[in-house]
Formats: C-alpha cells, sequence, structure tokens
C-alpha cells in the first residue's frame, strides 16, 4: 500500500487526533462534575471519556505508520497498541451498556434496584469492565499472532483466534447492540406513554437513543463483521478482497472516539448549552471581553447539566 493509497487514511486520523483530544477532554471534565454531586451516570461518562481519550493519543502511532508505511516501533509496542485497540473496542461497548441500562432504570424503574444507581457500583462496574476487557486482550493477543503482516492492516486467524474473534462478535457486538435496543426500545415506551413528557422532549429522548444504536452499529458493526468473514473464509486462500474493507472498518472503529462526546454532550439541550457558553467564553477572550462574566456562565451550567442528570 502506497501513501497515496494510505493518505486518506492518514488525514483521517489526523483529524480524528485534533479533534478527538479537546473533546473527549472536555467531556471528562464534564463527567467529572457529575461524580462530584454523586451521579453514578458520571462515573460511566468519566470511563467512556477516559477510553476515547487514551485510544485517541495513542492514534498517533497509526498515523506515524501510515505516513512511513513501515512499522519501526518493534515487536512490544506493536502488541500493546493492539491491545489498546482492542481495550477501547470493548471498554466503549461495556460503558455504552451501562448507560443505557441505567437511563433505562431510572426512566423505567425509578424506584427499582436502588443498589444498582449507586455511586459506588458504578465505581466498582467499572472498574470490572477495565479489568476483563484488558485481561481477555492480554491473554489472546501476542506477537506471533501478528507476525510477517502490516501493523493493523490485517488481523491473522490462527486456530484459537477463530474462537477469539466469534467471542468478539457474540460478546462485544451482539450482545452489547441486542441489550442496548432492548432498553431503547423500554424507554421509549415509557416516555411515550407518559402524557406529562412533552412532544420535544420525547423528540429528543428518542433522537438521542437512536444515535446510540447508530453509533454502535456503524463504528463497531463493520469492524466485527469483517473479522467474522475472515473467520469463515479461514481455510481458503488469502482473500485480498477483504484488505480494503478491513481498512475502512478500522477507520470507521476509530470515529468512536468522536461520536461518544458528541453523543453525551453535544446533541442534549443541556450539553449544547455548555458547549455554547465555552464557545462564547472564548470568543470573549479574543475580543478583549471580559472572560470572568463568561466563566460564571459556564460554571453555573456545568451545575445545572450536573443536577438534572442525577
Amino acid at each position: 500500500m502506497n501513501f497515496t493509497e494510505r493518505k486518506p487514511f492518514f488525514f483521517l486520523y489526523l483529524v480524528i487526533i485534533i479533534i478527538g483530544i479537546p473533546s473527549n477532554s472536555f467531556s471528562l471534565y464534564v463527567s467529572w462534575q457529575h461524580i462530584r454531586q454523586r451521579n453514578e451516570l458520571g462515573v460511566y461518562l468519566f470511563n467512556l471519556a477516559l477510553s476515547d481519550l487514551l485510544f485517541t493519543i495513542g492514534l498517533s502511532l497509526w498515523v506515524d505508520l501510515h505516513w512511513r508505511g513501515v512499522w519501526l516501533r518493534g515487536e512490544a509496542v506493536c502488541v500493546i497498541s493492539v491491545i489498546l485497540l482492542f481495550t477501547n473496542f470493548y471498554t466503549s461497548d461495556g460503558l455504552l451498556c451501562c448507560i443505557a441500562l441505567d437511563r433505562y432504570l431510572a426512566v423505567v424503574h425509578p424506584l427499582k434496584y436502588p443498589v444498582l444507581r449507586r455511586l459506588n457500583t458504578a465505581i466498582v462496574i467499572s472498574v470490572a469492565i477495565w479489568v476483563l476487557v484488558i485481561s481477555f486482550n492480554a491473554a489472546t493477543i501476542t506477537w506471533i499472532d501478528l507476525y510477517d503482516l502490516e501493523i493493523f492492516d490485517m488481523y491473522p486467524l490462527r486456530d484459537r483466534l477463530v474462537q477469539v474473534n466469534l467471542t468478539r462478535f457474540v460478546l462485544g457486538f451482539l450482545f452489547p447492540v441486542l441489550l442496548v435496543s432492548f432498553c431503547c426500545r423500554g424507554i421509549c415506551v415509557a416516555v411515550r406513554s407518559n402524557r406529562a413528557t412533552e412532544d420535544q422532549e420525547r423528540r429528543r429522548v428518542s433522537r438521542l437513543l437512536g444515535v446510540v444504536l447508530l453509533t454502535l452499529g456503524l463504528c463497531y458493526g463493520p469492524i466485527h463483521v469483517i473479522m467474522l468473514l475472515w473467520d469463515l473464509l479461514e481455510h481458503c486462500r488469502r482473500p485480498s478482497w477483504l484488505f480494503l474493507p478491513y481498512k475502512i472498518s478500522m477507520a470507521m472503529s476509530a470515529l468512536n472516539s468522536l461520536a461518544d462526546p458528541f453523543l453525551y454532550c453535544f446533541i442534549t439541550r443541556l450539553g449544547k448549552a455548555n458547549v455554547t457558553q465555552v464557545v462564547h467564553f472564548l470568543q470573549g477572550r479574543r475580543e478583549g471581553i471580559a472572560p470572568k462574566i463568561e466563566l460564571d456562565h459556564i460554571t453555573r451550567s456545568v451545575s445545572y447539566l450536573t443536577k438534572s442528570l442525577s
């Protein structure tokens, strides 16, 4: 693959880094305010933003690969990079499931299962997700599984990795999609049957839940389908036609690091209010207008956002 062919991916990853680091940093700050207010949802949002931020920072290795066309970082960094890649995949999946389930319990069963909506419970669950995902990836990804192939360009399949990829497809993609779909349906039914809910609020909730499913489908669906196809074609001659779809699906999975902050900070009503205040604050500083007033607005807006989601 020459640089002309690699160039679209090079610039895409570069754009993801430029946009992803500040947007996920902002999400990290907002979710930390939730945690300070003892809001369990903030724990999941914080870990989701942290996972995306670490992935976005590590994406510089991909940019270097597509710029040089060859991996020069050594075997250990290669393995660690792939582990980080799949860690972001499945921590994001797990945390999205937790967020959907938390909202489902809050809307559909607000008085049941209070222990599941406590801050300490959310912390334990988040830590468990990190430990399980990292342990699974560390146990199933080794240098020999990547040997003699372009790093990140094609995932090889040995006998044990056929089962590993099937496990990833079922537990890392199919199960999260089904669980989030169930939660979304339950929330939509509850919201629509509640006459006290305004039409505008119903549309906002439905749109938000739809974007959650769309994010899971578009970001993680293609890469898992390609991995499943690679499983099915394992005993055939290497299908070269899978190479470009694999590259594209990898790029789409990287877009998840931009989708998550957009999802929870930029399309919700109060999230957009926070972004607007930040923009006004920066414009005020640029134009020499006293920024203290805008900063006060940001603080109040974040505080209101935190309380409204508790």
